[in-house]
């Protein structure tokens, strides 16, 4: 990582790049500030490569340039570039494929955010393909950990500021995970289409008591797992408000993860006692009394 502000005493090498005496020159492809009063939700120019529209990153990326501009969230807009690095082509490798399968968001889907102020920093991160193409993806970190992460032309919810932070400042990359997985999962691409996107191998079923912590589980293989998740696929569906009414007493939910051959785990939530009872943070749908039923059947006593 380098900083503006740093001063090397010689011909120093950081990050993979040589540095003379001095302030180091800003790298010709960082921004010199945010142009936008949107945390995290802006860059230079809009992705225009195949695939571009339904995945953050398409394609396979060989070099990855983080760009960072620290700020206020009281006063967004205009922050100037603070530093920046570069990430090795393994590292880009990864990201780049993680980011490929985190779910879009296409339904504008609704989500609450706390409001507090406190400090954030943007990102830009500037991916070159081996044919000399090149794709932006912006993204934050701040306080309430609810910006968005965007190519320009697909927008992801999934809050990826403190992966985007300990890349900037390590060179490593790494998804943010549970501690528990039934607390759920980043999500998978696909999800804004379906309840549960094809290509299932197993369900893990958890049960989730009211008031209680870690809940109990159950893992089903790939036959009940595409069954279950056929019948949640079932019904239409509608852009989520990730909300419910209550419509009876409270009672225990459930939290499936469904487990695929390579990429993330999608979850979704069953409510028995809301309408509508079913929400995977994209997609909301109501759940019928087969399906709660099978649910049931396939989670723990």
């Amino acid at each position: 990582m380098r900083s503006l502000h740093w001063l090397a005493a010689g011909l120093l090498a950081v990050s993979g790049c040589a540095v003379a005496q001095g302030s180091p020159p800003a790298p010709p492809f960082c921004p010199q500030q945010w142009d936008s009063e949107k945390i995290g939700d802006w860059v230079p120019d809009a992705a225009d490569l195949d695939g571009a529209s339904d995945r953050l990153v398409p394609g396979a990326p060989d070099l990855a340039l983080i760009c960072a501009y620290p700020g206020r969230n009281t006063d967004p807009g205009g922050e100037k570039l603070d530093g920046w690095r570069t990430l090795n082509h393994q590292t880009t490798e990864a990201m780049a494929r993680d980011l490929a399968y985190l779910p879009i968001d296409t339904q504008n889907a609704e989500r609450a955010c706390t409001l507090m102020g406190g400090r954030m920093t943007n990102y830009l991160v500037r991916f070159t393909y081996p044919d000399g193409d090149t794709l932006w993806l912006g993204g934050a970190e701040e306080v309430n950990s609810c910006a968005t992460i965007t190519n320009g032309t697909a927008t992801s919810d999934v809050y990826l500021g403190d992966s985007l932070t300990a890349a900037y400042r390590t060179g490593d990359w790494r998804l943010p995970q549970p501690d528990d997985p039934c607390d759920g999962s980043l999500g998978r691409r696909g999800q804004d289409e379906q309840m549960v996107p094809e290509g299932v191998v197993g369900v893990l079923v958890c049960r989730l008591k009211p008031g209680e912590k870690p809940g109990s589980r159950s893992e089903r293989g790939a036959r009940e797992a595409a069954e279950l998740a056929a019948a949640l696929n079932a019904p239409g569906t509608r852009p989520s408000t990730n909300g419910c009414q209550q419509a009876g007493p409270v009672s225990d939910s459930f939290r499936l993860v469904f487990r695929y051959g390579e990429g993330p785990a999608a979850s979704v939530h069953v409510m028995p006692d809301c309408r509508p009872g079913v929400n995977n943070g994209l997609l909301q749908t109501e759940l019928d009394a087969p399906t709660r039923d099978q649910v049931a059947r396939l989670g723990p006593a």
